[in-house]
C-alpha cells in the first residue's frame, strides 16, 4: 500500500492516509478496491476495463480525537477526470482535471465518530478535447496507446492544520548573489499579524535564520545562503549547488504562529541552481551541460500509471543514470511528486510534462492551461524540474498551421509558463511545428533500419544542418510565422528500437537481441558527431504494454548491461557533464 507522505516538499507532522480498501461502484457491481490504484489495473484488486464513464468510492473512517480544535483537510493528489466528494452525505465540493491536486476543508461535516466518505468520478473516456495523455479512448491498447486509468490514481489524506497556517511557499535560488527568494502565502483565516519563521539549513549547518511579524497574508523575503561571501560569476559555492552530480539540497522548516500561540509547522527543501540558455547551448549553474535524457512514459505492468511503490521512483531513476542518462522527458503525464522528490535527492533532471488532449476546443484549451497553471504552481520548488514542456507533437492543436487560434494558444502557454515561472526553460511544442521556444526540440525516428545505408547516412547528414533537418522531421520543424532564434537544438525523440518480434508487439525498428548495442551505437555515433545538437532524448526507458522498445522492460528490469548503454552514451556530450 502507498502510505508514504505524498506531499514531499511540503511536510507536516500530523496527518493520516486513506489509501488502502475502499468500496467501489463501476462495472454494474459493488466491489473492493485498493486506493490509489485505478480499478483497470490489477494492483487495485479489480484489473478490469469498465464501460462506464463514472465510478464511486466510499469507506469509513475515525478522525483522531487529539485533532479536534483544528481545520480538518481531505487532500487528493489527483482523480481522473472529474470529481464530487461528500462526507456524512454533504457535499464537501470538488474538482475537474485528472493530473492536478486539491483539499477540501471537512471540519464543518464530521461527526467525530464514525466518518462517511463518498467519491464520484467521471471520466468521459471518448471524449478528446481533455487532457488524457497516452490513455486510449478505443476498447484495446494499441500503436503508441495505453489502457486508460479512471478515478482516483494519487493518494488521498488527511491533515489537521491551525486557523494561521502556510498555504504555499515558493523558493527561488539565485546562484549570482547567493541568496533564495522566498514568497510565502498564508491562509485567509490566519490572524494577522502573525510571527513568521524560516530557518535553512545545508549539510547539516544553519546558514540562515529570520523570523518577524507578518502583517498581510503574503509576502516576500531575501535569505542569503551563502552568507554575503558569494561573487558574481565565482564558482566557490559549487559544493552547494544542486545538479545530478552533487544533488545538494537545502532544508527548510517554517513556522507560522498566530496569535492564539498555536503553531503551523511545515517541512521544505530547495536545490540552489540555474538553468539557462546562451550562445546556443545550455547551461547548469554557469557551465554548458549536455543533455542525456530518456523518454519516461512513467507506466507500470500491473499499477499503470501509478508507481506500485514508492521505492518504484527511485529504482527508475537510479537505473536510468546506471545507463548513463542524467535526466528524463517526462511524458504525456503530470507525474507524482513522489517522483520529483526522488528525482531532487539523487539528481536528475526533469523536463515536467502535462497529459495532452486531442481534439482543439475553446473550453478544451481553457481546462489545459487551467491544470497547466496549477501543475506550475504544484512543483515550482523542486529543482531537478529544468523545462516546463506543454504540447507534444501538435497533439491537442492538430491545424496548428493552418489555425490562429491554435498557434496563438501554444505561444500564449509559452507565455504563461514563463509568467509563473522566469527561473526555467519552457517548451512550447515539442516535436515540430515549434511557435516560440527556448529550445528548438524535434523528433525524428527516420535512423533507418540496420540495413538502410542510405537512410542511415541521411539521418547523420542531417543532424549536422539545421536547414537539412526538415528531411529527417514529419512535420515542418516551425509553425508558420515562426523561425529558428539561436536557440540550442536537441533531438527529443529517436530510438524506440524494439528487440521483439512477438505478435502484437510494437517498435519504430526491430533488431535481434544480440545486435541492439550495434545498432544503439550506430546512432548514437551519429548524434556524437553533430556539433548542432545539444542534447537527446531516447525513446524509452521501459516497454509498455504493446509498446516494446524500451530499455527495461514492463517489469523495469535491465534488458542489456547498463555499463554498456553508459559506455556509449559517453561518447555524447564532450564530457561537458
Amino acid at each position: 500500500m502507498r502510505n508514504e507522505y505524498p506531499r514531499p516538499d511540503f511536510v507536516r507532522e500530523d496527518w493520516m492516509s486513506l489509501n488502502g480498501e475502499w468500496d467501489f461502484y463501476g462495472g454494474g457491481a459493488k466491489r473492493t478496491i485498493q486506493v490509489p490504484f485505478v480499478c483497470q489495473s490489477a494492483m487495485s484488486g479489480i484489473g478490469e476495463r469498465i464501460r462506464q464513464d463514472q465510478v464511486l468510492y466510499e469507506r469509513t473512517f475515525s478522525v483522531p480525537e487529539t485533532w479536534k480544535g483544528k481545520r480538518i483537510f481531505i487532500n487528493f493528489g489527483a482523480v481522473d477526470y472529474q470529481c464530487r466528494v461528500w462526507i456524512n452525505g454533504q457535499m464537501a465540493g470538488g474538482h475537474t482535471g485528472g493530473n492536478t491536486p486539491f483539499s477540501l476543508d471537512i471540519t464543518p461535516l464530521l461527526n467525530w465518530k464514525e466518518e462517511r466518505i463518498r467519491v464520484e468520478a467521471t471520466d468521459w473516456l471518448k471524449d478528446e478535447s481533455i487532457a488524457r495523455g497516452k490513455q486510449f479512448w478505443e476498447e484495446e491498447p494499441r500503436f503508441i496507446w495505453y489502457t486508460p486509468s479512471t478515478g482516483i490514481w494519487q493518494s488521498v489524506w488527511l491533515e489537521p492544520v491551525e486557523e494561521t497556517r502556510f498555504e504555499q511557499v515558493h523558493f527561488t535560488p539565485d546562484i549570482d548573489t547567493g541568496t533564495v527568494g522566498i514568497d510565502y502565502l498564508l491562509a485567509k483565516t490566519s490572524s494577522l499579524p502573525c510571527r513568521v519563521e524560516f530557518q535553512i539549513f545545508n549539510k547539516g549547518e544553519e546558514v540562515f535564520q529570520g523570523s518577524f511579524l507578518a502583517k498581510e497574508y503574503r509576502g516576500t523575503i531575501t535569505a542569503d545562503v551563502f552568507q554575503k561571501k558569494a561573487l558574481k560569476g565565482s564558482f566557490q559555492f559549487e559544493e552547494t549547488y544542486w545538479s545530478p552530480e552533487k544533488p545538494n539540497l537545502h532544508r527548510v522548516f517554517m513556522t507560522a504562529e498566530g496569535q492564539d500561540g498555536q503553531k503551523d509547522q511545515v517541512d521544505s527543501y530547495f536545490g540552489m541552481r540555474k538553468i539557462e540558455v546562451k550562445n546556443g547551448k545550455i547551461y547548469l549553474n554557469r557551465r554548458p551541460y549536455y543533455q542525456k535524457l530518456v523518454l519516461d512514459q512513467g507506466y507500470w505492468k500491473d499499477s499503470l500509471i501509478t508507481a506500485p511503490s514508492d521505492e518504484a521512483y527511485r529504482e527508475d531513476i537510479e537505473k536510468a543514470k546506471a545507463m548513463g542518462f542524467n535526466g528524463c522527458r517526462k511524458h504525456e503525464k503530470a507525474e507524482d511528486p513522489r517522483f520529483l522528490y526522488w528525482a531532487d535527492r539523487l539528481g536528475f533532471l526533469v523536463w515536467e510534462s502535462m497529459a495532452s488532449f486531442w481534439m482543439y476546443t475553446p473550453n478544451g484549451a481553457a481546462a489545459f492551461a487551467k491544470e497547466w497553471t496549477d501543475l506550475i504552481m504544484r512543483d515550482y520548488n523542486h529543482p531537478c524540474i529544468v523545462v516546463w514542456g506543454m504540447l507534444n507533437e501538435s497533439w491537442g492543436v492538430p491545424e496548428i498551421g493552418t489555425d490562429r487560434r491554435q498557434r496563438a494558444f501554444s505561444k500564449a502557454l509559452y507565455h504563461l509558463a514563463h509568467s509563473l515561472d522566469d527561473t526555467r526553460l519552457v517548451v512550447s511544442n515539442d516535436g515540430w511545428e515549434i511557435t516560440d521556444s527556448d529550445i528548438c526540440a524535434f523528433h525524428s525516428y527516420r535512423h533507418g533500419s540496420k540495413d538502410d545505408l542510405r537512410q542511415q547516412e541521411r539521418f547523420a547528414r542531417c543532424l549536422k544542418s539545421l536547414e537539412e533537418m526538415e528531411e529527417i522531421v514529419e512535420k515542418p520543424l516551425f509553425a508558420p510565422g515562426f523561425g529558428y532564434e539561436g536557440q540550442p537544438v536537441l533531438l527529443t525523440e529517436f530510438g524506440g528500437i524494439t528487440i521483439s518480434t512477438s505478435q502484437g508487439e510494437w517498435g519504430y525498428t526491430s533488431v535481434k537481441k544480440e545486435g541492439f548495442l550495434k545498432e544503439y551505437r550506430r546512432i548514437m555515433e551519429a548524434i556524437a558527431d553533430s556539433k548542432l545538437l545539444w542534447g537527446y532524448c531516447y525513446t524509452q526507458l521501459t516497454d509498455i504494454e504493446q509498446e516494446a522498445n524500451g530499455l527495461l522492460t514492463a517489469d523495469h528490469q535491465y534488458k542489456f548491461d547498463p555499463a554498456e548503454i553508459k559506455r556509449i552514451q559517453e561518447m555524447c556530450g564532450d564530457g561537458l557533464w
